[in-house]
């Protein structure tokens, strides 16, 4: 063989041996940058298995380092001031001291004066390795940071000993320079202290709810004993409660609060019989106890313990945690205006309070399960100036005021009625919505136009009929006609009337479907706060009021953010004064005309709810929004239960109780204020219905034999005496207004028709 033929056999075997996809050495024939070379082309010239291990682990060798460094930069610091603070000062809105919370409520206990048992309940809920970790849990860290990332909600994977290092040495704040402190200062705790030290630490330093910070008072608190004989049982309660003590608190959890508590009680005594702490027997022996009702502490009494835990939820709502309020430090000064507040808590007494009998349970079984809550505002600042939470601390924890478990019945409807005026809703024979469009009254006339039937009876199965079997929206909602409100939740869409709730300021919660006709009854639930703030925002002229009892917070690390609560235009100026201006109808002529006075214009709205379980009265003049509410609640169950028959009278309707207490109050709280009337020029009240002709008439005033039954179907007509002449009585056909809901309540007088009314009814 040739040289030449050598050199070409040569090449051929280069070629065959050339690597898949790249370029025999040759190159013959080819061009290009690269070609023939050999050489990774692109992006693989600079990303190499090589170049990615080699960053990987210098970045691993720069974190250690790092750890390093930080370990032996970071000291552990003095215990924070908030876990040597005595008290919090409360402000009335003058500045003066309306109270303070006493000292801290805290007593150390040593490590052996705790129940073994109960010692290891808070292992077995917190941190079941904690005898064996160095102080932080890695794993544990890792399945908390993947849970929060992945939506699954929020979950900490802190230690018993990380948990320690925040309540003593550092504070709550959610960040990751604390987050990072703690960890490097717990594994300096773990090499310094001893395990059962740090249990000890973290037992006295926790916050329980109730005030109650460390073992000793939650045993105090929660059960009335000292820690040495807590069981096993209230030992595991106390554990499962210190997750979320203000949700978990048996005394004013909710439904939801009760299960989870239950849940994590249950997975404590569970997780020591895995840990071989418990025996399997025993541990299907062992139920809940419940703790006893919480007792108020010193300066807390009468309203003051409401007020203070109005302004803490706030606070909390603003991001401050409930256990650095509890923890002292704060002047709070808030909105309550002494001499209004006082007014207030006077109405109750007189117009409620004195007229119940709650000691002679015999006599009167129904007084003792009547709650009242009360909120006023100012609508121009939302300023909450005034609050009734209960009969005292002592008696009632929880504030009626904030409670969020009655529904508002139909103080809700003016909802209604602006989701109709704003989104030019028309009725199902195509008329827009206005105060004076017709609708039928008829009791139990099922809607038209939902997927969902609904045929509901208006109160006392009355019907209202003024033109044929039609009645205006204006007297629909003076006597609170179902019948016409449920069908203009229709024909205004259900769903839409659901965000103006929420718009308006309502919360969504459980039983609001946004597609039920039945909302126009006010199914869902709601507090007074949230129906002041409504009711707030139509007289702002539709400008979006929140209420705030807190004008100013601050203590040595922080101050508070105020609440805006004066926001945006939610709603169109016209729409909120059209609304105001049928509501003063309501006062006028229909059933809260009991508030009336020549002393200010009012516009309201009854309300009371099925089985009259809960009455309500919604009011407000341009200067002063007052909600007005009843609760019927069993003593011992908290179950909801009637008030039919309190003070031994009948159905406690919106304009009984409620509206008595609004009244009293109102007039007192502007005593001596150059009250104005309200200025309404964008309402539109729509174009008046005709008069009805002699036939409708006579039709509609149809008297019964005195013997006969009175017909859902064919109205009847009043007694002289029930009734009052005014033309815009809703109802010719019916003898007696209903109390709270269509008209007002028996035993009181219907307005004077031959008065003079500087505020005449408007058309």
């Amino acid at each position: 063989m040739g040289r030449a033929e050598a050199r070409r056999a040569q090449q051929q075997r280069g070629t065959r041996r050339a690597p898949r996809g790249r370029a025999p050495k040759s190159g013959r024939g080819k061009s290009g940058a690269g070609a023939g070379t050999g050489k990774r082309t692109g992006i693989r010239r600079f990303f190499t298995w090589k170049k990615i291990l080699g960053a990987f682990f210098g970045m691993v060798l720069l974190g250690m380092a790092a750890a390093v460094g930080l370990y032996f930069y970071v000291d552990a610091p003095k215990p924070n001031e908030e876990a040597t603070l005595q008290s919090n000062v409360y402000q009335w809105s003058d500045g003066s001291v309306m109270t303070r919370t006493g000292k801290y409520n805290r007593e150390i206990l040593p490590f052996d004066k705790v129940p073994e048992d109960v010692r290891t309940t808070f292992i077995a809920i917190e941190n079941k390795n904690f005898y064996k970790d160095q102080g932080i849990d890695f794993k544990g860290l890792v399945r908390g940071f993947l849970s929060t990332v992945t939506g699954k909600g929020k979950a900490g994977g802190s230690t018993i000993t990380q948990q320690y290092v925040k309540n003593y040495y550092l504070n709550q704040d959610q960040t990751a320079t604390r987050k990072l402190k703690e960890m490097v200062i717990s594994l300096k705790t773990d090499q310094k202290l001893g395990k059962n030290e740090i249990l000890e630490g973290y037992m006295n330093t926790s916050y329980f709810g109730r005030g109650a910070y460390g073992i000793q008072a939650a045993a105090q608190a929660y059960y009335g004993v000292d820690a040495q004989k807590l069981t096993l049982e209230q030992g595991a309660y106390l554990a499962a409660v210190l997750q979320a003590p203000s949700s978990y608190d048996w005394a004013t959890a909710g439904p939801n609060g009760k299960r989870l508590v239950m849940v994590r009680f249950n997975a404590t005594l569970d997780n020591m019989v895995g840990m071989g702490k418990l025996d399997e027997a025993k541990r299907k022996t062992l139920h809940f106890q419940e703790p006893i009702k919480p007792k108020p502490a010193p300066g807390r009494e009468g309203q003051k313990g409401y007020l203070m835990e109005a302004a803490d939820a706030e606070l909390n709502r603003q991001g401050v945690p409930k256990a650095a309020i509890d923890a002292g430090g704060w002047t709070i000064k808030l909105n309550i205006d002494k001499k209004k507040q006082a007014a207030l808590e006077k109405a109750v007494n007189d117009e409620l309070e004195s007229k119940l009998e709650r000691k002679n349970t015999a006599e009167r079984p129904i007084d003792q399960n009547v709650q009242a809550g009360a909120t006023s505002v100012d609508p121009k600042t939302g300023a909450i100036v005034a609050m009734y939470g209960g009969t005292g601390q002592g008696e009632k924890w929880s504030s009626n005021a904030l409670r969020t478990d009655f529904q508002p019945g139909s103080t809700f409807k003016p909802v209604v009625l602006a989701t109709a005026l704003q989104n030019g809703a028309k009725t199902q024979d195509g008329k827009p919505i206005t105060p004076s469009t017709l609708y039928d009254g008829t009791s139990g006339r099922p809607v038209v136009g939902s997927d969902t039937p609904f045929s509901p009876e208006n109160q006392d199965q009355q019907n209202y009929w003024d033109i044929g079997h039609s009645v205006t929206v204006q007297k629909a909602t003076n006597s609170s006609v179902n019948s016409v409100y449920a069908q203009m939740t229709v024909d205004a869409k259900p769903e839409k009337v659901k965000e103006m709730g929420l718009n308006l300021g309502m919360r969504d919660r459980d039983g609001w479907p946004a597609d039920k006709p039945a909302m126009a009854l006010g199914t869902m639930s709601a507090s007074t706060v949230e129906m002041a703030g409504v009711y707030a925002t139509f007289d702002h002229h539709g400008k979006k009021v929140t209420p705030s009892i807190i004008k100013s917070a601050q203590n040595h690390a922080r101050t508070y953010r105020p609440v805006q609560t004066i926001g945006d235009q939610v709603i169109d100026t016209s729409t909120a004064d059209t609304v105001t201006k049928v509501l003063t109808g309501v006062v006028t002529d229909g059933s809260g005309n009991k508030v009336y006075s020549d002393a200010y214009q009012a516009a309201g709205k009854t309300g009371t709810t099925e089985s009259n379980v809960a009455a309500w009265f919604t009011g407000y003049t341009p200067e002063l929004v007052t909600v007005v509410a009843m609760f019927g609640e069993e003593v011992g169950t908290g179950k909801q239960v009637t008030l039919t028959g309190t003070a031994g009278l009948g159905r406690a309707g919106g304009s009984s109780f409620p509206a008595a207490i609004w009244k009293a109050y109102t007039l007192a709280a502007l005593s001596g204020v150059d009250t104005v009337k309200f200025e309404l020029p964008d309402a539109d009240m729509g174009t008046p219905p005709p008069s009805p002709t002699p036939t409708q008439t006579a039709s509609a005033s149809r008297t019964p034999s005195p013997s006969s039954t009175r017909s859902a179907s064919a109205p009847v007509t009043p007694s002289p005496t029930a009734t009052s002449s005014r033309s815009a009585n809703p109802n010719p056909g019916t003898s007696s207004p209903n109390p709270g809901h269509s008209s007002p309540n028996p035993g009181h007088s219907s307005p004077n028709p031959t008065r003079t009314n500087p505020f005449p009814p408007f058309p």
